[in-house]
């Protein structure tokens, strides 16, 4: 099985885009690649001031699953992270695409 992406888009509440990025670069992040995540990237949106993309690797599902239970099913996770992101994500807005790279992609 070849590797995988996965392309995460978030609506974030209004007035939340600072603080948001902040959490994702300084907290959320780091919490996640010190379990094994790839972080390919994260972007905003000029154009549209309330999105936000990120987007991970993982090289199977298998990987995939297991680093989301390493991730979401930490205490801490629960505890610290998932109180601040329903403040500031809008999650019912949330879109998560699986894309796997054409042959030819140098994202292979």
């Amino acid at each position: 099985m070849t590797a995988f992406y996965e392309l995460r888009q978030y609506r974030i509440r209004d007035g939340q885009m600072e603080r948001w990025v902040a959490f994702m670069e300084e907290k959320i992040i780091p919490f996640q690649t010190a379990r094994g995540m790839t972080i390919v990237g994260s972007w905003t949106d000029p154009a549209q001031p309330d999105h936000y993309v990120w987007m991970r690797r993982f090289e199977s599902e298998e990987q995939r699953k297991a680093l989301w239970a390493k991730v979401y099913e930490d205490p801490l996770w629960a505890a610290e992270f998932r109180p601040l992101i329903a403040e500031m994500l809008d999650r019912e807005k949330m879109v998560v695409t699986h894309l796997r790279a054409t042959p030819k992609s140098p994202m292979r």
